[in-house]
């Protein structure tokens, strides 16, 4: 938000440290008053916060009301001004994204002088009209799916990924432009997926509906060709919409949804019983949007006690695509990611780098798609911290290998791109490569193992 001049008189400025504090107290002197909640506050809150700040989303406060926010005016003053919130991590020097978070230098500004300003009110008419909010929902859903019932969950010690196959009743072919993704217990699961099951799938054909099955068990089989990841709850990850460029999900006539949980132990008993939200398009789209796991690293290998192990994967394209949104993964080790792309000519080209936290583990849409000739070769960069100088290292004495559970680890990078509404099964668009298709060695596989024009353009 950019604060206008409303007069010529001023008021005292905020008495502040800092050249950006003195910045801070200039433009709040622009106004007939001191910067207020109603007038200057609530319309960045609007914009950037409160669909995660408001009753029953995942932020523990609410920003909708003065009265909800006043109390929190100086923690966010200095969330702010660390650019702790909004979460945001990627480096803007790679890559442009439709749905950066960051806030303005301006809207900082209004903040911190709004907390430095005694964190006023100001006149009610100067509020603007309030954002609705679909009840529990990010969108308005035309379908909500439902765990048929509950799920049970242990008080402590580990939980198992859960895979719960749910009877959805797609009457007809859907295309789907939009998904919310909501937990029922927000405390026990930390994040999950809702997978199309098209009909004729072997995957989980003996399944029975609504039951918990794990990695392993005979009634699961393995996931088969034509499935598609619909949604993802993670934490900051919000409802996700696949209709930018003319796009949607597509749902075969007879699709079930299978739930994959990775639920956490609180401390007591606990159930779970988690909703899938979906928007239809109004008419068939031009592009399919498409969901694939990426490169992946099954064979990664982190040696105990280093503080920065290089870990790259890598697939190539079989035919011209374009890459739309992409979201690391990795677990509590985890520092960087970096997408790399190295086109047929040789050129390569780093799309996008980024910090990594595992409390908010974001999704980036790029704002223009990104053009994957036939031939690219797409590369994950990853870098761990396996010392004692990562608080959050489970376990700094062991060399951790690929795994579902937070202490292990994992490197992949979901992907969604633009395809051909006709492709009848959009997994044959890429196929693991290069560093990915390794024996598991002691270490990495590291940007070394790379072959042809990229290794010597590596850094």
């Amino acid at each position: 938000m950019s604060l206008t001049s409303r007069g010529r008189s001023v008021v005292a400025a905020v008495v502040v440290v800092g050249a950006v504090s003195a910045t801070m107290s200039m433009r709040a002197a622009e106004h007939e008053g001191t910067v207020t909640f109603n007038r200057d506050v609530l319309p960045v809150l609007q914009k950037n916060c409160q669909s995660c700040h408001r009753p029953g989303d995942i932020a523990p406060m609410s920003f909708l009301t003065y009265k909800d926010t006043r109390p929190w005016a100086r923690a966010m003053k200095t969330a702010v001004t660390s650019r702790q919130m909004p979460p945001w991590f990627a480096d803007p020097a790679y890559g442009h994204f439709a749905n950066d978070k960051r806030l303005s230098d301006a809207d900082i500004q209004t903040i911190a002088a709004w907390a430095d300003g005694g964190a006023t009110e100001g006149d009610a008419k100067d509020k603007p009209a309030p954002v609705v909010f679909q009840e529990g929902w990010g969108l308005k859903p035309d379908m909500v799916i439902e765990m048929p019932k509950d799920v049970d969950l242990p008080a402590n010690g580990t939980i198992n990924y859960k895979y719960i196959l749910v009877k959805a009743n797609f009457p007809e072919d859907r295309w789907v432009v939009a998904a919310d993704l909501r937990p029922g217990n927000p405390e026990a699961v930390h994040h999950m997926r809702a997978i199309v099951r098209p009909p004729g799938s072997d995957w989980m054909k003996n399944a029975e509906y609504g039951v918990a099955y794990e990695q392993g068990d005979k009634s699961m089989g393995r996931q088969a060709d034509g499935t598609d990841l619909l949604g993802k709850f993670n934490p900051g990850l919000g409802a996700q919409d696949f209709s930018e460029f003319e796009s949607a999900k597509f749902v075969p006539k007879g699709s079930d949804i299978v739930f994959n949980m990775h639920y956490t132990a609180t401390g007591k008993p606990a159930t779970d019983r988690s909703r899938l939200a979906l928007v239809f398009a109004k008419q068939p789209p031009k592009l399919r949007y498409f969901t694939h796991d990426g490169p992946t690293a099954f064979n990664l290998a982190i040696p105990p006690n280093e503080g920065r192990v290089e870990v790259v994967s890598e697939m190539t394209a079989t035919a011209d695509t374009q890459l739309v949104y992409l979201q690391p993964h990795m677990h509590l080790r985890g520092k960087d990611y970096e997408v790399r792309l190295i086109y047929p000519s040789g050129k390569t080209e780093t799309v996008f780098k980024a910090k990594w936290d595992f409390n908010w583990q974001l999704g980036y849409d790029f704002a223009e798609p990104v053009a994957i000739p036939k031939g690219t070769r797409i590369i994950g960069i990853a870098h761990f911290d396996n010392s004692t100088a990562n608080k959050f290292n489970p376990d700094p004495n062991k060399t951790v290998f690929w795994g579902p559970q937070n202490w292990e680890e994992m490197q992949n990078c979901f992907m969604s791109f633009l395809i051909d509404p006709n492709l009848k099964d959009p997994r044959t668009l890429f196929r693991p490569s290069g560093p990915s298709l390794l024996p598991r060695g002691a270490s990495g596989p590291s940007l070394a193992s790379l072959t042809g024009p990229s290794a010597s353009s590596a850094p």
